[in-house]
């Protein structure tokens, strides 16, 4: 029997550091167009105060992890029933091992679609360059001026939210910038001021927030039908394909 090589153990070792916290076998409606599982990271860089995730973002070490080789096991043998794998969070960009992560899903013959806020630019551009992801969502927490208060850190740096958007406006790969909308929040002037930075995106949606009670704060509401029609209505000025997304 032959030896194998180090690099084969290195990676394996990599790729066992990443820390997934939870599994959705399922869903027809988080990947485009595409029967997928969703896998979440633990772990945030924003705290964002009307976040359902709040568990995996203020407290992951509470959830176990997952047995990676378990999930590969998995996805292994769902090849002929799933067309892709979204990576989510938490904040999946955290991962120190993203990149080989995705490249094993991908050797699986997977689509795969990432989900980020964006705040990790050097992250997003290690993955577009390495082909290893094929859709990448990115959440707009709110206007520049705004983004501070709404991802709930005091020192927020805009300049690395601005480089991930035009990181992904220039890449060629599909991708969709997305706003959950809380009526606190989020005003016209607020999407006035996003048309006018993100003019000429690929796509864009907006979904509202719904209460719940696994949320970091519990002082927000859902904005009315008709403001989300008013601010899809603002964004088309600027955007050909805006669209509402059910909640």
């Amino acid at each position: 029997m032959g030896f194998l090589p180090v690099a084969f153990f290195l990676k394996r070792t990599i790729i066992n550091l990443m820390r997934i916290k939870g599994i959705q076998k399922l869903s027809l409606v988080d990947f485009p167009s595409k029967m997928s599982s969703i896998l979440f990271t633990g772990g945030c860089n924003f705290r964002c105060p009307f976040c359902h995730n709040s568990r995996l973002v203020l407290h992951p070490e509470v959830q176990e992890d997952l047995d990676i080789d378990e999930i590969f096991s998995f996805l292994e043998k769902r090849r002929n029933m799933l067309d892709g794998v979204v990576v989510t969070g938490g904040e999946a960009t955290l991962q120190s091992d993203l990149v080989e992560f995705l490249e094993k899903i991908k050797n699986l013959g997977y689509l795969v679609k990432l989900d980020t806020n964006g705040y990790k630019p050097d992250v997003l551009e290690s993955v577009i360059s390495q082909k290893c992801a094929d859709y990448i969502a990115m959440d707009i927490k709110n206007s520049l001026d705004s983004y501070a208060m709404t991802s709930g850190i005091e020192d927020f740096d805009k300049e690395k939210i601005i480089q991930s958007a035009s990181l992904l406006m220039s890449s060629g790969i599909d991708y969709e910038f997305r706003t959950t909308v809380v009526a606190e929040l989020h005003g016209k002037e607020n999407f006035e001021k996003i048309g006018l930075w993100l003019k000429g995106a690929r796509i864009y949606f907006l979904q509202s927030f719904v209460p719940s009670e696994n949320t970091i704060e519990k002082n927000f509401s859902k904005p009315s039908a008709d403001a989300l029609k008013n601010y899809a209505e603002i964004l088309r000025n600027y955007i050909d394909n805006v669209q509402i997304r059910n909640s």
